[in-house]
Parts: C-alpha cells; sequence; structure tokens
C-alpha cells in the first residue's frame, strides 16, 4: 500500500451524490472512503444542527445517540480499517505518527467543509432538515449498512 492508496479515503469522502459514487472506480480505498465518509456526513449534519438549530438539539441527540449505537460496531471496524490503512503505508512509527495526523486531519477538513456547506444552506431549509433528522435516523437513508451494501461487501472481503 502507498500514500496515494489513502489519499482516495479523503478523495471518496467528498462524493456525496450516487452519480459521483457510481462512477468512482470500485476498490477497498475507495470504497472504504465512502462509506466512512457517509458516517462523517452523519456526524457534520448533527454538528450543524447543534450549531444552527440549538432548539433542534435534546430530539436530535437522542435521536443521534441510538443511531450511533446502531451503528457503533460497524463504525469501531471502519475506524479500524482506516488506521490499518495508515499503519501498513507507513514506513516506521515516526512515518505513522506523521501520517495518521495527515489523513485524520484531511478526514476533518472534509467534515468541517461539508458541515459549512450545510450550514451555508440558510435559516430555513436546515431548520427544516433539523427538525426532520430524528426521523431521518430512524430511516432506511440513514441505514449505513443498507446505503452502502455494495462497498461494504467489498469492504468486508478483506480482513
Amino acid at each position: 500500500m502507498n500514500r496515494s492508496f489513502l489519499l482516495s479515503i479523503a478523495t471518496a469522502m467528498a462524493l456525496t451524490g450516487a452519480a459521483t459514487a457510481a462512477q468512482a472506480p470500485d476498490s477497498y480505498a475507495t470504497d472504504l472512503g465512502r462509506v466512512y465518509g457517509g458516517y462523517q456526513r452523519m456526524l457534520a449534519m448533527k454538528e450543524a444542527c447543534d450549531t444552527a438549530i440549538p432548539a433542534t438539539r435534546a430530539a436530535n441527540d437522542k435521536a443521534f445517540a441510538a443511531w450511533q449505537a446502531q451503528h457503533s460496531t460497524l463504525v469501531q471496524d471502519l475506524q479500524r480499517r482506516v488506521t490499518a490503512m495508515i499503519l501498513a503505508a507507513s514506513t516506521d512509527k515516526d512515518d505513522y505518527v506523521r501520517n495518521i495526523g495527515q489523513y485524520e486531519g484531511a478526514i476533518l477538513l472534509q467534515r468541517k467543509e461539508y458541515r459549512d456547506t450545510l450550514l451555508n444552506l440558510g435559516t430555513e431549509e436546515l431548520r427544516e432538515q433539523c427538525q426532520r433528522t430524528p426521523e431521518m435516523l430512524k430511516g432506511p437513508s440513514a441505514d449505513l449498512a443498507q446505503v452502502y451494501a455494495a462497498e461494504l461487501a467489498i469492504i468486508r472481503k478483506r480482513k
């Protein structure tokens, strides 16, 4: 594995539309980036709602906690896989420390950019989305295993 392999995680995280995702080449790193990016976008949505529409925070906190519990095993596996890829791409311990900071920083930057996109929607549109969040988190569009079933099938072929 090399650094360009890892960069596809950050690149894939930027993929938000189904059409874009369908055009991306299928590979372990790309698929891992898509699924982990989906998780990061959920975090960004919660952050945007908490920031801009604090009146929805209590209901969203409760719904998000339930969603997190539902997805905890998957999220832990994704985090383990991202860390393993970074470790495999590193030449030694010092390189790993540099790489982990670099790639975690890239992931956080992508999440911040998505959060900022949501914050720029406008108060009313964001308010509507934030008020629908508890129901959305219970639905199939927020079920990472369902939304990313094809990607997870490829990812899970590797230990």
